[in-house]
């Protein structure tokens, strides 16, 4: 159905430890364990058969959108991308008694308890503080939103440092340390050497993310800055925390699929890179990406996605281009957002995620931004920032100015030609409130 997205968390769980056997088979011992996993996808699962309660409820299903509206009449803003109304729908569902036995947690917390063995039950603040549920920067949890949701404090993880000695892997070959937990997009942050104030990296996977470093400097907003972003904590480590702020697309490798799966006017999305190259430019064509609303800086849920300018003249070639151009304008408004609800400036992006395979796009973004575009080694640079926090906590790497230190972009793109962004703003204008109702909806 529309607007449900459900995980299997036990085939998450064997696939995880499958691939973790796999890499010690190959490459021997290690002295500690990196964990990262999208944020907010949550699991309910009983401590006592180590089984999940049922399906775990990815972190855009929607299913509580409706709860989140009702909630806000009484006083609690809560977001239906949060674990808090996942939670209490799944209790509601599998739980309605609220057995002891029964966990809640986020896939970091799920893979934790796998990885030892059903002895620890944590997750880390970068987690926790995207679930609604966090209070007083992880040092409790919100009593208003759990007792509104029936949700037992008993049932919740303990939240922890992002580095640091957190559990032992007791399910794999040597039983090394947890020393490293984060989110995916704080994880990538962390990966691309971005731990000084003002640096920032964006990832392009299906939808897009764009993530900058504040230092121990709080946010001056608590939920959303004037511009569309919203604060986050990074990581926390020795106590300390770093803050940062977030800006999101709704779509953005998904726009190229829209291609591929939908008008079939591509065999792959790999093929986008040179079928867009096969002309100079779109022929004035401008594709709006806002396939499912729009996200920073707009947030409208009722916007969708347009193409507009289109001649005789318009072909294949065009269109994937637009496509492609489209996603690099609505990633050079993140980058504006959070210069503006910061005041800080971004000097340079880095950049990781499928899509910064695509030459082309790359060349679009850094124009589109009209700065360097430093493009990561790691296609998927959460994994390298899962290591390099487990790796502070035992000393491969000293200190976060370390971690800086060892960023190599894999090339860096320049811009060469100017953007046309007045162009760009007049296209979202009039994609934007294509379903009043939807647009009304704010969270």
């Amino acid at each position: 159905m529309p607007g449900l997205l459900e995980l299997d968390a036990a085939a998450l769980a064997a696939a995880s430890l499958d691939v973790a056997h796999e890499v010690l088979a190959a490459a021997g011992p290690v002295e500690a364990v990196g964990v990262t996993a999208q944020r907010a996808s949550t699991v309910a699962w009983s401590s006592t058969t180590g089984d999940p309660l049922g399906p775990a409820l990815g972190w855009q299903d929607l299913r509580t959108a409706g709860t989140c509206l009702e909630l806000q009449a009484e006083g609690l803003r809560l977001s239906p991308n949060e674990t808090a109304t996942k939670a209490a729908w799944l209790l509601d569902t599998y739980d309605p008694d609220r057995s002891p036995a029964t966990r809640i947690g986020t896939v970091d917390s799920w893979l934790v308890w796998t990885l030892s063995g059903g002895g620890s039950h944590i997750t880390d603040l970068s987690n926790a503080g995207v679930t609604g549920l966090v209070a007083d920067e992880g040092r409790g949890w919100r009593e208003d939103v759990l007792d509104r949701l029936r949700i037992p404090h008993g049932a919740l993880p303990a939240v922890v440092d992002s580095s640091g000695w957190l559990a032992e892997a007791t399910a794999l070959p040597g039983r090394p340390p947890v020393c490293g937990i984060a989110g995916d997009q704080q994880a990538s942050l962390m990966g691309q050497g971005c731990t000084r104030p003002g640096m920032a990296k964006a990832t392009f996977g299906t939808g897009g993310m764009l993530d900058m470093c504040l230092g121990t400097n709080r946010p001056t907003f608590d939920h959303r800055g004037a511009a569309g972003t919203f604060p986050i904590v990074a990581w926390r480590r020795d106590s300390r925390v770093t803050w940062g702020v977030e800006g999101m697309m709704l779509a953005a490798g998904s726009a190229v699929d829209w291609l591929v799966e939908d008008l079939a006017i591509l065999p792959s999305a790999a093929e986008s890179e040179a079928v867009a190259a096969g002309c100079d430019d779109t022929g004035g064509v401008i594709m709006v990406p806002a396939l499912l609303g729009m996200g920073t800086p707009q947030w409208d849920f009722g916007a969708r996605g347009a193409v507009l300018g289109l001649t005789r003249g318009t072909g294949r070639a065009q269109l994937t281009r637009a496509v492609l151009e489209g996603v690099a304008h609505a990633g050079a408004d993140l980058v504006e957002a959070a210069e503006a609800d910061t005041d800080i400036p971004i000097e340079r992006l880095r950049v990781d995620g499928g899509m910064t395979a695509n030459a082309v796009f790359l060349q679009a973004l850094a124009d589109a931004c009209d700065r360097p575009v430093e493009v990561s080694r790691e296609l998927e640079a959460t994994t390298l920032g899962a290591g390099y926090l487990a790796g502070l906590a035992v000393g491969t790497w000293g200190s976060d100015e370390d971690v800086a230190a060892a960023w190599a972009p894999k090339n860096t793109v320049e811009p060469v030609r100017t953007a046309d962004r007045d162009g760009w703003r007049a296209a979202v204008d009039r994609a934007r409130q294509w379903y009043p109702e939807l647009t009304a909806l704010q969270f």
